[in-house]
């Protein structure tokens, strides 16, 4: 889709891509669009948020829901914030973060750019 994306397109194919298997990271995801090194998904995790650390800088909106956002460089450094509709959320790349204790009605876009490692990475290259 080159302008638009309605939500109702976005929850099925979250559900298309579950059922189908190739739902990316084997979480509640579907890509929706690919430009350059953008990529856009929608997500709807529900009970537990299993994402991995990823290589590329994100930045979430939060669609519906409310919950916790946790972020650090380890378990033991994760600071946490409350999230709600219509919140951004940015995350550099290379740093564990999830969503936790949020709503049955949790959804978000999550958009992922720039090059391997963010655009300021927060480790040094392998």
């Amino acid at each position: 889709m080159d302008l638009a994306t309605p939500l109702t397109q976005a929850r099925k194919a979250v559900r298309q891509a579950v059922s189908s298997g190739a739902a990316p990271f084997g979480l509640p995801a579907a890509q929706i669009f690919e430009h350059g090194s953008l990529k856009l998904f929608f997500f709807e995790p529900r009970g537990v948020d299993n994402q991995p650390v990823h290589d590329q800088d994100e930045v979430y909106v939060v669609v519906s829901g409310f919950g916790t956002f946790a972020v650090g460089d380890s378990e033991a450094s994760l600071e946490r914030k409350a999230f709600g509709p219509g919140d951004a959320i940015f995350v550099a790349a290379g740093r564990l973060h999830r969503f936790e204790d949020f709503t049955d009605d949790f959804e978000t876009w999550v958009m992922m750019y720039g090059p391997e490692g963010g655009e300021r990475p927060t480790r040094p290259p392998a």
